[in-house]
Order: structure tokens, then sequence, then C-alpha cells
């Protein structure tokens, strides 16, 4: 069975990590493959890999720790920090690992593009599907862009939606790196005012495509876009662009947990995203297999004291 390697242990997110200033390790052997970065903190490195390591059996993941270890020896690492997508990791679970903060989100909505375009569409909501049909009509159109400066408009969006849910952006030149990348596209969707014929930005969102899928990472409206449906009417666009490139899968990255209260920070995200007829795919989250237990504490404490100094 072929391995499946997301787009964040690709040798294309190596690059963008290279290109971000990291140091990144690309592996990739016939039972287990992984990309991980090396992160420093005051209390000493540690091995990170997002979305991984990839393997097919408990086997392959045996065999991937002991090529992490190997390398966290090298690297002085306390701990590798891990994100098997196989959703029964717990099984085989090593002892000296401990369930983590999830850095990727655990659970994800993904929506199948096989078929032809009418199959697509029957999954589309209709009520979306009516808005972007009308779009033009009301002075909506959407353009896609990869120069980097662009991604001011994703930015100024994003910062008005953090005040008003209290979640973290990632900065200019971070999210200006990605949009360099030949992996990343940016879409906008733009009103034109009919009586000022003033134009502005409404809503934004950034997407990564890899061979089979689409994935809907950053995305953002104004007050003005939520009124004109505007993250809708984007969406729409998202999902066909992404079937008329031949992918097979568009994922809406992340949703929040079953159960979860309805003031969670995702609730309206995952009511949104829960509106396409796709299906939840759950993922193992974040792990950390601990190798310098005494140093791990400290570390866990330092990154306490963070926490609470930032909400101060």
């Amino acid at each position: 069975m072929k391995m499946k390697i997301p787009i964040t242990q690709s040798k294309a997110w190596h690059q963008l990590q290279e290109d971000l200033g990291e140091k990144s390790i690309l592996v990739s052997e016939s039972t287990y493959h992984y990309l991980v970065i090396i992160k420093h903190t005051p209390t000493g490195n540690y091995l990170y890999c997002p979305y991984g390591p990839c393997y097919n059996n408990p086997a392959g993941f045996n065999e991937s720790l002991n090529s992490l270890k190997q390398l966290a020896k090298e690297h002085n690492a306390i701990f590798i920090r891990i994100e098997p997508e196989d959703p029964n990791f717990k099984t085989y679970q090593p002892s000296n690992s401990k369930k983590s903060h999830d850095l990727n989100p655990k659970e994800t909505w993904l929506l199948d593009l096989s078929g032809d375009e009418d199959t697509l569409k029957a999954k589309l909501p209709s009520r979306l599907l009516r808005y972007y049909k009308s779009a033009a009509k009301k002075g909506i159109t959407i353009a896609k862009t990869h120069e980097p400066e662009d991604i001011k408009y994703l930015l100024n969006l994003q910062h008005a939606l953090a005040e008003e849910k209290g979640i973290g952006v990632f900065s200019a030149n971070y999210l200006k790196t990605e949009l360099r990348q030949p992996f990343s596209t940016l879409y906008l969707a733009k009103y034109q005012d009919p009586e000022t014929s003033e134009q502005e930005i409404i809503a934004a969102g950034l997407v990564f495509d890899d061979d089979t899928t689409r994935y809907n990472l950053q995305g953002a409206q104004s007050d003005q876009g939520r009124k004109l449906h505007a993250t809708g009417i984007l969406t729409i666009q998202l999902i066909l662009d992404a079937k008329a490139k031949n992918l097979t899968t568009f994922d809406f990255w992340g949703i929040a947990p079953e159960g979860a209260p309805s003031d969670h920070p995702w609730s309206g995200f995952t009511n949104f995203k829960k509106t396409f007829a796709g299906y939840e795919k759950d993922y193992a989250g974040t792990y950390d297999i601990i190798l310098k237990p005494t140093k791990y504490k400290l570390y866990q404490l330092a990154r306490t004291a963070n926490r609470v100094r930032r909400r101060v």
C-alpha cells in the first residue's frame, strides 16, 4: 500500500521551511516517511513532524520512531512532537509519549470531488450556489493572485476577525513566504458599490494544492462580506477550481471536535463547513515523545508561563 503523504510532509513543505529560515530534514524510506522541523526554545531543542510521521502500519511507525530518536540524539532534543494521521495511534502509543495541545486540527471536513460536475454541485449547498450564480450582478468578482504583497488583504480581514474571536494570526512575513510557494494561491472577493463605484476586498482565502487535494487553510471576510455571503461565494469558486484542476479532495482544514460547546471558537466555521455534503476525517492529534523528562517539565512550565503572560 502506498503511503499517503500530506502536504505538510512533502518536499514542497520542506522548501517552505527553508524559505522561512527553519532547519528541516526530510527522510523517506520504503516503510516510513517524515519531514521534521528542528525547533529551538530557551529550555532546549525539540523535533516537530507536522501531520507526520507517515507509515502504513505500527511496524512502520516503530521504524520511523527509531530513526527520529537517532536524529533527536544528534540535535540534543528534549522530545519529539508528532501528529500521526492514524486515528488508532492510541493502540500502539509509546509509553514515553504524552498527549499535547493539538497544533494542526485533529478533526477536519473533506469533500469528495470525484465524478462529473453535476455530481459535485449536488453536494454543494443550493443556497450558496444561488448566491454564487448571482454574484456578478451584485457587483462581486473573484480574482486569483500569487503576488506576496497582496497578502495584506487577507491580513487586514484576519486581524479584524482575531479581535472578534480571540484567535491568533500569522505574521505578514510568514504568509508572504507561503504565497511565494508554487502550491499556494490567494483568492480575493471584490465588491464594487453600484452607487459610488468604489471597490473593496470583502473576503480572502489562501489555499494550498498538492497532487490530489486542495487545502483551504486561511480565510476571512469583512462585515460587508458577511452581508453579501462572500465566504460562501468564494468557497464555491475554490471548490469548482479544484475540480477543474482534476484534484480529488477538498480539505476544509479543521472543524470543532464532536460535542464542542456552541461558544467554541470554531463553532461557526464548523457549521458552515458541514453544510457541504462531505465527511469527517479524524487524526490522532498531537503527541510528545519525551526523551528527557526533567527538561521536558521545564519546557512545559515555561510554555505555561508564556501563555499566562500573553493573556495578561
